[in-house]
Formats: C-alpha cells, structure tokens, sequence
C-alpha cells in the first residue's frame, strides 16, 4: 500500500511538472512575433514634448533595463514618433505599427483627441494602450476600452484636487481659460462640476487654439469678469506662456488668483520660482517623495538633465507593469494582458497598492501641492511643497459615476 501511494505520488509529480512544461512552452508560443514591442507615441517637437517627448522614451528604457530586457524568452524593443498633436497623424502611426512594425503596446499620448483616437485602434487590434499624458476623464468613461489603461492622472482627479482646494480657499468664482479641444473641454467641465459641488460660481469662459502665442485677449476678458479665480484649463507651454503674460499684466497683483489645472515640474522649471511660487497643483508624482523617488529620478536626471515630470513617472511605471503582465498572462495577447494589469497590485517608486478598475483607470493616490518661494528653495528642482495626499479613491470619479459600458 505504501508503495503504491509513493508511486502515484511520483506519477502525479511528473505530470505535474509536464503540464509546468508545457505551459511554459504554450507560453512562449502565445507570443504573436519574436519581441515584445513598445511604442512610444508623443508630442517630440511641440508644446507638450519637455511633459513627454524624448523624456518618455528614456523612461520605457529605464522599465525594460529594469525588467532584464526580455519577456518570456523574448527580447523587448522599442518604437518611437512624433504625432505632432494631430489625432489623424497619431492614428495612421499607431495602425501601422500595430499591422507592420510589430509594436505590442502603445503608451505615452499626451494629448487627449490622440488618446481618444488611438483608443478605438487599440479596441479594433486587441493592442493595449497606456494612456499616460492624456488627460480626458472620458477615457475611462463613455470612452473607455477593455485594452484601454488611464495611468497618471486625469481631469476629474485635477479637478477634484486643485479645483476643490481653490474653493475651500476662498476663490469661489471663476471664469475658465481653456484649450480647445478634448483636453481642455473635459478639464473646464470636472473643474466647474468641482467648483460648483463645493459652493462656487462660474463666471465665463474663454477658448483659444493648442500651441497659442499671444493670451492677451483671453487675459483681457477673464480679467474684466472680476473673477477671483482665472482657471487655467491648459497645459504644457500654453500654460507657461499664459502665466507669463498674466504676469505682464499685472493680474494677480490687482488680486485675481491663477489656478493652473495641470501644471507640470518642467512648467515651474520654464517658469522660474520667482513667477510660478504660490501656484497651488495637483499631481501624481514628484521626484522628492521619498529615497525610491529620489533613486528614480536621480537616474532620470543623468540621462536627460532635468527632473521626471509625472507623465514620464507614470511612462515608466505603466511600461513596468504592462511588462510584468505579459510574464504572469504567458502572452502578448492584448486583452488577456489588460486583464493581468488588472488584476495585479502595483507597487513601485510611482504607486504604492495601486489598482486598475474594470474601467480602466489606475486609482493611486494623488497630492496638492505647492510651488516654493525662490527663499524656500533649497537646491536646484526643489520646487513643490506638498499640503495634502489625496487618497485615490477619493482623487478619482467613482467607476459606477462613469458611464463606461465595460461596468456593470
């Protein structure tokens, strides 16, 4: 009797590690091309390319590097392009990769008509797509897809930080300065649901084109609202460049407040302490956390001299974790990816106990910042203080508010 048990032991041993071997195997076979390929899909040249650009491919090295460079066997490569900020140019790019050039998974964005356009090519071609720079709530709502993951922050959790945070400190009327298209749309449109939730009042509005030079009209008009409040519903060089004419102006001084809605570390950096202290933000990193932040960034700055901005954070983290998906799932298979993204727990320099929702969005915690005083500033990108963590499922809409037809 012993000796019978031992044997089936051993047999169910060997089957056991067959069937091991097996799926190992079957794993490897599951991948669609001999690399995994990741994308980098940016703004290389225009208003958003110091938030991402050339930043944004170094980050998804630092991942690779970071990860051995192979996945299931397989060596992970990289692709590079600029979309100019154009939705067309970004979805001709992103088809071909995704029918010719191998490409597995397309991250980085930044601009929201981008994201929302390449959205629909990742449903259609089972890719994932990271959205890290974009910013459009709508991407994990009416928008969202099942290869769809919203990462670094979006304009509901802007909103709900800076916007609620201008409120509670006395700026309870506004008038918006907005970029017009889907960014900014969406950005004006959580910030006045902020606004408003916490007892505040919309005033106007003003729109001006992505990649403006001159805001002296639009300062004209938010200052003739006597507005206490100027929502700063831009971003990128748009938003340093308003910030600098509203300086011109003389408009905080005549007491009217700026609330920049999505201000970047690069934008400080351009903008020089002495114009941008006081600026309240919410972001979803910054490089002088903690000792991980630091190492993060440390390394960051050696290649490309100057601090991470969140996006290129949340590049890196996103391209980590995706990477990470791939060995656990045994397939590049872009839905059954988007599944193990979700169903593993993030942890890294850019999340601790991060999620991702059916819906897509990555809840982490969020933090209110503000920009240091030139005498508050101790050493070169000693920018932010930080007032408040937002804890994420505060910082984000709750899913169930969304009207993603992914949630149930």
């Amino acid at each position: 009797m012993t000796k019978t048990k031992h044997t089936y032991g051993t047999l169910r041993t060997v089957l056991l590690a067959g069937a091991a071997l097996l799926a190992a195997g079957s794993a490897q076979a599951q991948l669609t091309d001999d690399i995994v390929k990741i994308g980098v899909l940016t703004d290389g040249s225009g208003v958003y390319a110091d938030v991402g650009g050339q930043g944004s491919l170094e980050a998804v090295k630092m991942a690779i590097a970071d990860f051995g460079g192979t996945v299931l066997g397989k060596p992970i490569e990289t692709a590079f392009a600029d979309h100019q900020n154009k939705a067309d140019i970004a979805a001709s790019i992103a088809r071909k990769w995704v029918d010719a050039d191998k490409v597995d998974v397309i991250t980085d964005l930044l601009n929201s008509a981008v994201s929302l356009a390449v959205q629909e090519i990742g449903k259609e071609k089972n890719k994932v797509i990271l959205h890290n720079g974009a910013a459009s709530s709508d991407l994990s709502g009416k928008a969202c897809a099942v290869t769809g993951v919203h990462y670094t922050y979006d304009t509901y959790a802007l909103a709900n930080g800076t916007g609620k945070a201008t409120v509670k400190q006395g700026g309870d009327t506004w008038f918006f300065l907005t970029a017009d298209y889907a960014f900014g749309q969406a950005l004006e449109r959580d910030t006045t649901a902020a606004v408003v939730a916490n007892g505040g009042k919309v005033l106007g509005g003003v729109r001006h084109p992505l990649s403006n030079a001159d805001f002296s009209s639009f300062l004209l008009q938010a200052q003739a609202s006597k507005a206490k409040v100027i929502g700063l519903a831009n971003a990128g060089l748009d938003t340093v460049q308003t910030i600098k004419q509203a300086a011109e102006f003389g408009i905080t001084q005549s007491g009217q407040r700026l609330a920049g809605m999505l201000i970047f570390i690069t934008d400080v950096h351009s903008l020089g302490l002495q114009t941008a202290q006081g600026l309240t933000l919410t972001t979803g990193f910054y490089w002088d956390m903690n000792d991980e932040t630091r190492a993060f960034s440390k390394r960051f700055f050696d290649k490309m001299k100057r601090m991470p901005s969140m996006v290129q954070a949340g590049v890196y983290s996103s391209a980590l974790h995706y990477l990470k998906a791939v060995q656990a799932a045994g397939t590049d298979d872009g839905t059954k990816v988007a599944m193990k993204m979700r169903e593993l727990p993030i942890n890294d320099m850019f999340a601790k106990n991060g999620k991702i929702r059916t819906d897509g969005r990555m809840v982490h915690d969020m933090y209110l910042a503000q920009v240091k005083t030139p005498a508050e500033s101790k050493a070169p990108w000693d920018y932010y203080k930080i007032l408040a963590t937002i804890p994420g499922d505060e910082a984000f809409r709750p899913e169930k508010d969304g009207g993603c037809p992914l949630v149930k």
